[in-house]
């Protein structure tokens, strides 16, 4: 924890590890501790309270954005579209190489994971891309070859 605590960037922990932060630290060093939850659809502008997890990493990632003033966020990599294929939620068990992330050792063989909710995820990602457009704000996909439709596509080269 002293590698995290050292840091001088916003930094932004889960809730549930708020034991292993010291509380003699100043407030100015402390991260902010992020309470996620799975019910109560929305979107959080302010994380320092509930934070909706929208079913993927990655509808947390647009809050802290938002709550940091970002305002052009760029995704890259959301691929939306998973090979391994079952009902949402279900508990599996990787068997070997994962070939639903961009590492073959994503989860490697005996992790056990959750299949994707895609529809869940979409959801979040529609509050997402209207409260940036209320802000005046907006949330890009420059994935390549990527299947969510929420967001304005726009061509990866042309970022970079």
């Amino acid at each position: 924890m002293d590698d995290i605590n050292a840091l001088t960037i916003p930094k932004f922990i889960s809730w549930r590890s708020r034991p292993y932060f010291s509380n003699n630290l100043p407030v100015s060093k402390l991260p902010t501790f992020v309470y996620t939850t799975y019910t109560g659809p929305g979107f959080a502008r302010d994380v320092r309270g509930r934070v909706w997890e929208g079913a993927t990493v990655t509808n947390l990632a647009l809050q802290l954005a938002y709550h940091m003033g970002i305002d052009k966020a760029i995704l890259i990599g959301v691929d939306h579209n998973f090979t391994s294929k079952g009902e949402a939620n279900k508990l599996v068990v990787s068997q070997g190489d994962d070939p639903n992330h961009f590492m073959p050792n994503y989860f490697g063989k005996g992790v056990k994971w959750r299949l994707p909710d895609l529809d869940t995820s979409e959801i979040g990602y529609v509050f997402a891309r209207d409260a940036y457009l209320e802000a005046g704000r907006e949330v890009i996909d420059a994935t390549v070859g990527g299947k969510l439709t929420v967001f304005p596509k726009v061509d990866y080269n042309s970022l970079f």
